[in-house]
This record gives C-alpha cells, structure tokens and sequence, in this order.
C-alpha cells in the first residue's frame, strides 16, 4: 500500500474503527478519513478528516462521492453490532442495516476503483454445530470450518454473506478484498454499558459497579462454563494492517488462541479490580457453548501473533471501565 494514498475507516466512531484510524495514523498515512454515523465516544478521533454519512443510504451516498476519490484503499468497519443481549433479540435490523451498508460499500469500492477493501468478518460465521459442547471441543475454528454453513443468529449470517460478496466482487470487478474473522476482542475506548456491550466489558463493568457500591456479588448469564478467547485491541489492529498489506483473499482468522470460560474471565477481572466477589448466575443469551481461534493461517501467512495477554489486556480495560464507573451515578434502586 503506497503510504501517499488516501485511506478511508468506516465505522470509524466505533471501537476498533477508531483504534484503527489511530494505527494508520501511527503507520505514517497522510491523510486518513473516517466516515460514520457518529464521533467517537470517548476521545476525539485522530482522522485527518471525518465525516458523518449514513451508509444505509444510497441517496445520500451518491451526493458525497466527493469524499471518496479514486485509487483509496477502504477499511470496512461500519456495522450494527453488540454484545449477544443485543444480537440475539434484533436480527431483523441487524441484518438488514449491515447487508445495506456492505452492499452500498462494496459498490463504492468497485465505481471509484478503489486499490483494495478490508473487510471485518467475525467468529459468529462458524457453525453452531461444532461450537456446542466446550468438553468436546477440539483445538480451534479454522477458516475451512466454516462449510457446511450454520452460522450463530443473523449477524453471523450477514457476515458470511459478505464474505461470499467480497469473493464475488473481486472475480467479477477484479476488487482487491481482504477479510479477517474477529475473535471477541475487547479493551479500553469501547462500549462498556447500554447493552451493546460485549462480555469482557460487562463484566469489567459488573465488577466495579460491585466495588463503587460494597456490593458482594455479580449476575453472570448462564452457568459460566461457556468458554471464548478474547483478543486486545492493540493486537487487533495489528492483524488488519499486516492482513491489508498480503495478497491473500481468503478469511483469516484474528483472535486470541487460549480458551477460558465465562467464569475464569471473571476471576480475571476481579483479580484486576482487587476483589473477590460471589458470582451468581442467571437466565440469559450466551450464544454458542465453546469458540476458539485456530491461528496457523494467521502464524504463517502474516507473522502475526498476539503480544498482550489476556490478563494484561483485561487489566487495562479494567481500570479504563472502572474510571467510566466511578464517573458515573450510583444507582440506588
């Protein structure tokens, strides 16, 4: 990628959009312009450029072409997304609102002839079928699992569509695509309340809510022995830009190869906080039974592997959400 071309992050008010923008920026870009539906939550965004522009919206696509000029190479991070409470219970918008934004990105892409495209794919495309029991799970998912399709809920549904359109584009419009399957990742700068929280930053949450308020316990949803790798941010990022820069069309997995259940995740974050807490568990969406990454692709075709673990990185996220908390009202019902 020539350090002189214009880089464009959608979903560049999220999360790992606006981590991203920050590494390209670290990278030495020029000029990288973020595009969303909204600003970063919770620090200004290092864009050289960012503008807000509903991508759902083909009309309003086609009166900012201005904003995406020939020869760019596109990250495509928009979506709607969060933690399984919210994908579980909206797979109608969920849906329809990325296989909108997807499209309309893609077409983009192909009209201004873009140099290449990223596309953020996720976990959630493997089977549900070989994810159910975490006491039979055998090493990770690697990319061929992902056939015979039986992806989790609609948002893994869409996702894998995506991948099939990306395949499609780049032989019928000669579009350089690139796809990474994300493994849960998680740190600091991200949603940490409102229900689109994931569960490392629920939990980071549930925990220093606990402490601000001298409770004693926290609510986990389900039995806790459901297990997931978790994958920081900094890695992440990492992994798209050595992904971005291959000539590698395939998905690749980008995750965190050590599996922990629910329960042990939250020993971590309390060993982060300092507290010991009861953990009591209750009724609600959990998703699959057992998910791990399986790396060799990403060893070998990138050199990429992670550097902060798992206990570093919830740490740092802890004490990030934590500060969010004690800023926030105690809620006293």
């Amino acid at each position: 990628m020539d350090y002189k071309t214009r880089v464009i992050v959608t979903g560049a008010g999220g999360f790992i959009g606006h981590h991203l923008v920050k590494y390209l920026k670290e990278q030495g870009h020029e000029e990288v312009v973020g595009i969303d539906v909204k600003f970063p939550e919770f620090e200004q965004s290092y864009a050289d450029f960012f503008f807000i522009l509903d991508l759902r919206d083909q009309q309003l696509i086609a009166s900012n072409l201005d904003i995406f000029p020939k020869n760019s190479s596109i990250f495509a991070l928009a979506a709607d997304m969060g933690g399984m409470g919210y994908i579980s219970s909206n797979g109608a918008r969920i849906m329809s609102n990325n296989s909108m934004i997807n499209i309309n990105t893609l077409a983009i892409a192909t009209a201004m002839k873009f140099e290449q495209i990223f596309y953020s794919s996720s976990a959630c495309v493997y089977p549900e079928y070989l994810q159910n029991d975490e006491n039979n799970f055998k090493g990770g998912l690697k990319e061929e699992d992902a056939y015979p399709a039986q992806p989790q809920d609609g948002y893994g549904w869409e996702k894998l569509y995506t991948e099939l359109l990306c395949k499609y584009y780049r032989e019928s419009h000669n579009l350089n695509t690139h796809i990474a399957r994300f493994h849960n990742v998680f740190g600091p700068l991200g949603t940490w309340d409102g229900g689109r929280e994931k569960a490392p930053a629920a939990l980071c949450r549930k925990v220093a809510e606990a402490k601000r308020d001298g409770k004693g316990f926290i609510e986990i949803w389900g039995d806790g022995k459901q297990t997931r790798s978790f994958c920081y941010i900094d890695d992440i990022v990492k992994g798209i830009y050595k992904l971005s820069q291959t000539d590698y069309h395939e998905p690749v997995n980008l995750g965190q190869d050590r599996m922990v259940s629910i329960d042990e995740l939250a020993d971590m974050v309390m060993d982060a906080a300092e507290v010991k807490l009861e953990k009591r568990h209750i009724d609600g969406p959990v998703g699959v039974r057992a998910r791990n990454s399986e790396n060799s692709l990403s060893k070998s075709l990138l050199n990429w592997t992670y550097d902060i673990s798992l206990e570093e990185g919830i740490k740092k996220t802890y004490h990030w959400i934590e500060r969010k908390v004690y800023e926030s009202p105690a809620d006293n019902n």
